[in-house]
C-alpha cells in the first residue's frame, strides 16, 4: 500500500467558508496533507484566523475576502488566485449559512434569496470559475460539502435541504461532464457538526439530545472529522471516485 497517495504535497487547495467551522477544519487539515490553502469568505479577520494558524505549523496560506454570491466578486478573486498561483488543484466548496429555523409557511422572500445565493449561486459560480479552469488545465478535485438534509427530511430547515439537496445534484452533473477533463467531483455530507451554525442546537439541552438520540453513535460530529474525508477525496488515493457523496454522519442516513 502507497500511503503516499494520501499527500498532498504540492497540491494548491482554495477553500470557500474557510474563516470558521468546518472550512477551517478542511483548510489546516489540507495544509497538514502538505497542500498550499488559499481560504475566502467575507469575513477578513476569521480568514486572517486561519491563515495564521496554517503558518503556525509550517504551512503556506492566502486569505482571500469576497462575497461569493456576487459574480463580480468571484470572477475577481479567481483573478488574484490565479495571478498568484498559476492554477489550483482542490476546490473545496463549504460556504453556507442557515440562519432561519422556520416552518416553509414562515420564509420571507428575502430570507429565501440570501440562503440560495450563498449556499448555491455561490456554489456555482465558484465552479464555473475554478472548477472551469481545472477541467481546462485536464486534472483537480472537487469537494462540495452538502448535508444529510439534502436526502433526509429536517424539519424547519426546507430552504436549507433544499440548497444542499440542488448541490448534491450538480456533484454528480459535473463529475459526468468533467469526468473526460481528468477532474473530479464529489461530495461529503455531514449530519450535525459541532460549529458555530449548530451552536443553538448543541446548547439547548432537549434539542441536542433529540440529535443525539437520533444519530447511532450518538454524538455529534467534530468539524475535523469532516475534514479527514475531504482530504481524502482531494488525494490521489481517491483517484477512482467521482460523482460520489460521502456520508459523514455518525449513521444517520443509514437509519
Amino acid at each position: 500500500m502507497d500511503l503516499s497517495l494520501f499527500s498532498l504535497q504540492g497540491k494548491r487547495a482554495l477553500v470557500t467558508g474557510g474563516g470558521r467551522g468546518i472550512g477551517r477544519a478542511c483548510a489546516l487539515a489540507l495544509a497538514q496533507a502538505g497542500a498550499q490553502v488559499a481560504v475566502v469568505s467575507r469575513t477578513q479577520a476569521q480568514l486572517e484566523e486561519t491563515a495564521a494558524q496554517i503558518r503556525a505549523q509550517g504551512g503556506q496560506a492566502l486569505a482571500l475576502a469576497a462575497d461569493l454570491a456576487d459574480p463580480a466578486q468571484v470572477q475577481h478573486l479567481a483573478k488574484r488566485l490565479y495571478g498568484e498561483w498559476g492554477e489550483v488543484d482542490i476546490l473545496v466548496n463549504n460556504a453556507a449559512i442557515s440562519p432561519i429555523f422556520k416552518c416553509i409557511e414562515e420564509v420571507a422572500p428575502a430570507e429565501w434569496e440570501q440562503i440560495i445565493n450563498v449556499n448555491l449561486s455561490g456554489a456555482f459560480f465558484v465552479l464555473q470559475q475554478v472548477g472551469g479552469r481545472m477541467a481546462a488545465q485536464k486534472r483537480g478535485a472537487v469537494i462540495n460539502i452538502t448535508s444529510v438534509g439534502a436526502v433526509r427530511a429536517l424539519p424547519r430547515l426546507s430552504v436549507y435541504t433544499a440548497t444542499k439537496a440542488a448541490l448534491d445534484e450538480l456533484t454528480r452533473t459535473l463529475a459526468v461532464e468533467w469526468a473526460k477533463s481528468g477532474v473530479r467531483v464529489n461530495a461529503v455530507a455531514p449530519a450535525y457538526i459541532e460549529t458555530e451554525m449548530t451552536a443553538g442546537i448543541h446548547e439547548h439541552p432537549h434539542l441536542r439530545q433529540r440529535v443525539e438520540e437520533r444519530t447511532p453513535l450518538g454524538r455529534f460530529g467534530r468539524p475535523e472529522e469532516v475534514a479527514w474525508a475531504v482530504v481524502f477525496l482531494a488525494s490521489e488515493a481517491a483517484s477512482y471516485i467521482t460523482g460520489h457523496t460521502l456520508f459523514v454522519d455518525g449513521g444517520w442516513t443509514a437509519v
